[in-house]
């Protein structure tokens, strides 16, 4: 399946680009990114390389990533993706990241929402997992507004700015986003 552009209201989902990279780098170095995501780019080449492993997890069904970009201007303002995708089960991951400047604006809110409904009609899932640290209020936020439902807690799972995390997992399932 080739990656396609979907119409999110707020924003667009579109591929990630070359042009992309030098806003990859100043993302992965905002303060609230690196404290939530492991994910490093410390410089255009490390973008690149970033770009290239998207590609081929599209490629390969692995992890379906999206840019989130200004619908006017086509700027990169984040990025929204299902990964972790379990074809047998018929599940997979949600993860989502925006910059500063896109925070606020219902956004994210727009993209997992779109992204979601990708995962159920595109591709078949039945249930789509989104996890972040509980000190995560964004994230917790998105997850209710988008319908999520908080299913579990893993206790300190990670550890986050030199403190145990516990990890919140939200659910949605194909049912409840019919119903």
């Amino acid at each position: 399946m080739e990656p396609n552009a979907i119409d999110a209201g707020a924003c667009l989902l579109r591929r990630l680009s070359p042009d992309d990279r030098p806003v990859l780098v100043e993302a992965f170095a905002d303060p609230e990114i690196r404290r939530w995501l492991p994910t490093r780019l410390p410089d255009l080449d490390a973008a690149s390389a970033y770009l290239a492993l998207r590609a081929r997890e599209w490629a390969r069904a692995e992890r379906y990533s999206w840019a989130l970009a200004d619908p006017a201007t086509d700027e990169l303002l984040g990025e929204v993706a299902l990964k972790n995708l379990d074809w047998t089960g018929r599940t997979a991951r949600l993860e989502c990241w925006t910059l500063p400047r896109a925070r606020g604006r219902g956004l994210a809110v727009a993209a997992v929402g779109a992204a979601t409904r990708f995962g159920f009609d595109e591709l078949g899932l039945l249930e789509i997992g989104y996890g972040h640290g509980e000190r995560n209020t964004a994230s917790a936020r998105v997850a209710r507004k988008c319908g999520f439902r908080l299913s579990h807690r893993l206790p300190d799972e990670v550890v986050i700015d030199g403190v145990p995390e516990t990890i919140v997992v939200w659910t949605v399932t194909r049912l409840a986003t019919m119903a």
